[in-house]
């Protein structure tokens, strides 16, 4: 049952969840059923093709410095979800003494390592904070040029979030990465209701039967009012139909997780994600 554990960790992340019982997640697939098929698996057509110098750059993060506080305000980032709904199996921590964070060579290193107490930290990015202060924007193309770490546990992630959460959490999972799965990474959108209704659309990526995770690629999702659209490397892979709750500004969210289950006890101790950029453009 892969996809109510999916369904698990997507719960507890989002504090939908507690820390689960007995049975919990046979009860999500009675709930929740087997994966839907993917939607948007369409043939590509001229429009799904990205043309990006057709677009106008709205946020350029090229990791020079990096601007970032718990929990702002003034801040490029966040070190936190801006709803304190942190998850996984590492605490993601603040800059300062144990910051997870490291600027080298126009690059950020995210690190994920196990802190003297000998519990495992790591590291989030948020670009707006609690107050909703930051980055956003409704519609356009969002990318992310990333290595990605290999081994049991990691759980690397470019994510969406819509800003306003009053009726449901409108969520755009670019790619989830899990490290003893490296053949391809995973694309979902999401509509968490807040009266229990959940809208999903999955994809399998496997795209590193040729490539490899550890080198630099790019990641991207292309939101208009009709389609989100998904792309590797800025060729194009699948697309899904934009629901309503997608129709508002996104802010964006980078981070390294550990999966919050046995396999962090095989994870190598430091691992490390590196992120060359993170870009949005308007498509006007």
């Amino acid at each position: 049952m892969p996809f109510a554990s999916s369904m698990l960790r997507h719960l507890r992340r989002r504090r939908l969840l507690g820390a689960g019982t007995a049975g919990l997640i046979a009860a999500l697939a009675t709930a929740f059923g087997p994966p839907p098929a993917p939607a948007g698996d369409q043939l590509a057509t001229e429009a799904d093709a990205l043309d990006v110098d057709a677009m106008r750059l709205s946020f350029d993060e090229d990791f020079s410095t990096l601007d970032v506080s718990a929990w702002g305000p003034g801040t490029r980032w966040i070190a936190h979800t801006p709803w304190s709904g942190d998850f996984g199996g590492a605490r993601f921590a603040n800059p300062g003494e144990r910051s997870p964070f490291r600027i080298e060579d126009g690059t950020l290193r995210v690190e994920a390592k196990r802190d003297p107490e000998g519990d495992w930290q790591s590291g989030l990015l948020a670009s707006v904070d609690p107050d909703g202060n930051g980055f956003s924007q409704q519609y356009g193309y969002f990318e992310m040029r990333a290595q990605l770490p290999e081994g049991p546990g990691v759980w690397p992630a470019f994510w969406l979030i819509g800003k306003d959460r009053s009726k449901a959490t409108a969520e755009i999972d670019v790619i989830e990465f899990y490290g003893d799965k490296p053949d391809g990474y995973s694309s979902v959108v999401h509509v968490w209701h807040r009266d229990g209704r959940h809208y999903s659309r999955f994809h399998r990526n496997a795209v590193f039967v040729e490539a490899s995770p550890g080198a630099f690629h790019t990641y991207g999702v292309k939101v208009d009012r009709n389609w989100i659209r998904f792309y590797f490397d800025r060729e194009f892979i699948w697309k899904t139909e934009t629901q309503p709750e997608h129709r508002q500004p996104l802010y964006i969210l980078v981070n390294l997780a550990l999966v919050d289950g046995p396999t962090r006890d095989a994870t190598p101790d430091p691992s490390y994600m590196i992120v060359d950029h993170v870009r949005a453009y308007r498509l006007d």
